[in-house]
């Protein structure tokens, strides 16, 4: 079954909650710890995912997403997490770090972006939505291509996972989704080396 044609199945998860997350503070690329309660998302992933027969976790390489990782891939029994920088969160450049409350005074019309999760939003010294999503959806391919055939938990970040369910649904990369993926939701795909599906 994981001939070299064969789809890796793949579920992705946002990483479990932080403290950031609670205060409203914009993480991007700087790395936050998960806290008690996103440990427990991470187990409540290990119950929920427990009987899926994966056989390796991958992870974006910030602190977050990394830790939520560790938690399932030990739980699970299965190999230390493989880091693929390709699925860090969108890089948001100058207001990394900046709490929304604060931002609404800096930048009304940004804020007012980010709440709806406008991928149009222009990030200073961030990254563009095209070079973000071209990041993300290689990222994927890759998986597909290294893992055929095989059932692979992807532990990833919210606006990533924005970029996966445009894709998957033919939805323009500038199409606002009217939704926000909670800590701990998954998806799950089909992945090869050249295509994205929805399962």
């Amino acid at each position: 079954m994981n001939s070299a044609s064969s789809p890796a199945h793949v579920c992705i998860a946002r990483h479990g909650e932080t403290d950031w997350n609670v205060a409203g503070i914009l993480q991007g690329w700087l790395d936050v710890r998960i806290n008690d309660q996103g440990r427990r998302q991470a187990y409540e992933l290990v119950a929920a995912l427990g009987q899926a027969n994966f056989s390796l976790v991958c992870s974006s390489p910030l602190a977050r997403s990394l830790e939520t990782a560790e938690i399932i891939a030990h739980s699970l029994r299965l190999p230390p997490p493989v880091c693929i920088e390709g699925l860090k969160e969108r890089n948001f450049g100058v207001i990394q770090g900046v709490p929304k409350a604060e931002l609404a005074e800096l930048n009304p019309v940004l804020l007012q972006q980010i709440m709806r999760r406008n991928p149009a939003a222009d990030f200073e010294q961030g990254e563009t939505m095209d070079e973000f999503a071209d990041r993300i959806l290689a990222a994927l391919r890759f998986i597909g291509r290294h893992y055929p055939g095989q059932r692979i938990l992807v532990i990833t970040h919210g606006w990533v996972m924005d970029v996966i369910t445009r894709h998957v649904a033919g939805l323009p990369r500038n199409a606002i989704l009217n939704m926000k993926r909670k800590n701990g939701e998954t998806l799950w795909l089909e992945v090869t080396g050249q295509a994205i599906g929805r399962v």
